[in-house]
């Protein structure tokens, strides 16, 4: 029953219930493609730094969509996702979380509120990047919250979908999924093809511009 979760969101005190949106493939969201050149792009992070994609080149780069009004991101940031960004950008890797939520959304945060929040949950990404227009969501094709990429030193991306394998809300499922991106950056820094390159993303739906 996995597939049942719901998106939660508040406006003015009342609850608002949504479905759960899952990776899905759409004309307007043709997704970058794994074993192809990942998308380059340019934008500033919530400090107000112009940051681009290109800029990493010859580094793992971690690419996480995030909304911090999203129950499926409150899920990993209740201590997994933090525990990622340190574990990996320990060993070198680029971690960049990418808000795509416009900005007359209910969940929209301006990018201080955002950086805040970020280091409330002390996460340790490098860098927060603001993607208002959905530009660069879109050119990746991301869906949900969280939608995890992994882009090779060479500028290949070779990993897109879930964070795990358990699509639900619930915290305490996190220890008994697979976690693919922990997986696919450790195999990646072994030099080794990914065992899993794709997977079904899950979570909330993101707020896109119309």
């Amino acid at each position: 029953m996995q597939n049942r979760f719901i998106n939660r969101r508040v406006f003015s005190g009342s609850l608002v219930l949504a479905p759960l949106a899952l990776s899905l493939t759409s004309p307007a969201f043709a997704a970058a493609t794994v074993g192809q050149a990942a998308p380059d792009f340019s934008t500033t992070d919530t400090s107000g730094k112009t940051r681009k994609l290109s800029d990493f080149k010859g580094k793992l780069v971690v690419l996480e969509w995030t909304n911090p009004g999203c129950p499926f991101v409150q899920k990993h940031y209740r201590g997994n996702m933090q525990s990622l960004q340190k574990e990996f950008t320990g060993k070198g890797v680029v971690w960049l979380a990418v808000n795509s939520t416009e900005t007359g959304s209910g969940d929209y945060l301006v990018p201080l509120k955002l950086a805040s929040w970020m280091t409330e949950k002390q996460a340790l990404p490098s860098a927060t990047l603001m993607d208002e227009s959905g530009k660069i969501g879109q050119l990746y094709g991301a869906r949900t919250t969280p939608h995890m990429y992994i882009v090779s030193p060479q500028g290949r991306l070779v990993y897109a979908g879930a964070i795990d394998s358990i699509a639900s809300a619930q915290v305490d499922d996190i220890k008994t999924a697979t976690n693919y991106v922990r997986q696919g950056l450790n195999e990646a820094l072994a030099g080794k093809p990914l065992s899993v390159a794709s997977s079904r993303a899950y979570g909330c739906s993101i707020k896109y511009k119309a």
